[in-house]
This record gives C-alpha cells, sequence and structure tokens, in this order.
C-alpha cells in the first residue's frame, strides 16, 4: 500500500465511505443527505441558501438534493413568510428518525476505526484531522474533502459531547 498522506487519507476516507454505504441504502439516502439531517436537528428549520452554505454546495445541487429528500419524506419545504422566492426546509418525524439510525451507524464504524486507541490518541487525531481540514478549506473543493470535513465535524462534536473523549 501507498505510504503517502494523500493516500493513506484516500484510502482510510473510501473504507470508512463503503463501511457506510449499505446504512444510507437501507435508509434511502443520498450522499451527503445526512448532513443536512443533522443540520435541521441540531439548528432547527433553515433556508435552501443556509443549508448551501453549510453544506458547501452550489444551490442547485442543494436544491436536487432536497427534493430527493422531500419526495423521501425526510423534510418539508414551504415559502417563507417574509419572501416569496426563498423557502422553508424543515425535518420530519421519519427525516429525525433516519438520521438517529445514521448516527447510530456511525458510531459503530467509528468504533471500528478507531479500535485500540486511547482517548489521547483520539483527541490528537482530531486535531490533527481539523488542522488539515483548515489548511485546506480555502482551495477549490472536491466531493472527497467535503466528505472529509463531515466526518471531522462529527467526530469532533463526539468528541465534545463526550467531554473530550
Amino acid at each position: 500500500m501507498e505510504q503517502t498522506l494523500h493516500m493513506l487519507l484516500y484510502r482510510a476516507f473510501h473504507a470508512q465511505r463503503g463501511e457506510l454505504r449499505p446504512s444510507l441504502n437501507r435508509l434511502g439516502l443520498g450522499t451527503g443527505q445526512p448532513r443536512i439531517l443533522g443540520y435541521l436537528v441540531r439548528d432547527g428549520a433553515a433556508s435552501q441558501k443556509e443549508l448551501a452554505d453549510y453544506s458547501e454546495v452550489d444551490p442547485s445541487a442543494i436544491s436536487r438534493m432536497l427534493e430527493s429528500m422531500q419526495k423521501g419524506g425526510f423534510i418539508t419545504r414551504k415559502s417563507s413568510e417574509n419572501d416569496k422566492r426563498s423557502g422553508v426546509v424543515d425535518i420530519t418525524e421519519l427525516g429525525r428518525k433516519a438520521y438517529a439510525e445514521w448516527r447510530n451507524d456511525c458510531d459503530i464504524v467509528e468504533e471500528r476505526m478507531l479500535k485500540g486507541f486511547n482517548d489521547e490518541e483520539k483527541a490528537e487525531l482530531m486535531s490533527l484531522l481539523k488542522r488539515v481540514y483548515t489548511n485546506l478549506k480555502h482551495t477549490e473543493k472536491t466531493e472527497d474533502e467535503d466528505c472529509l470535513k463531515e466526518i471531522i465535524e462529527e467526530g469532533s462534536r463526539r468528541i465534545d459531547e463526550r467531554g473530550g473523549h
């Protein structure tokens, strides 16, 4: 196996993604959609622009994603009372349930990924990955970088929730 940082990150990302793909399929979600559900669970209803900015994807891509999620029953979209051209996106009970199952599946995969790491090593890895992301975030984004960002944000959130563990 090639031992460059680029290839190690690439292989780790794709191994993790491969482990979670069956979960996406089982839940009826597409790539990037759990991130949207997570945002709505944590922050409440949002505009399409807010979701596009958070996801760092262009508005047309988020529009297609939201259309699919609405058809699947995971979200609702309504016209904004203040601006009829803008809509408000909210999560449904089905979306909340799917996100909870997704988080559980992510926790199981994370447990496997970090097997043998002590708490200090986990925290150090998170810190280093945050720095890598910060160094890259002002460059042109690729799908892989967006997914890496999601992995880092979710891992960091879980460490914070566990009190640094």
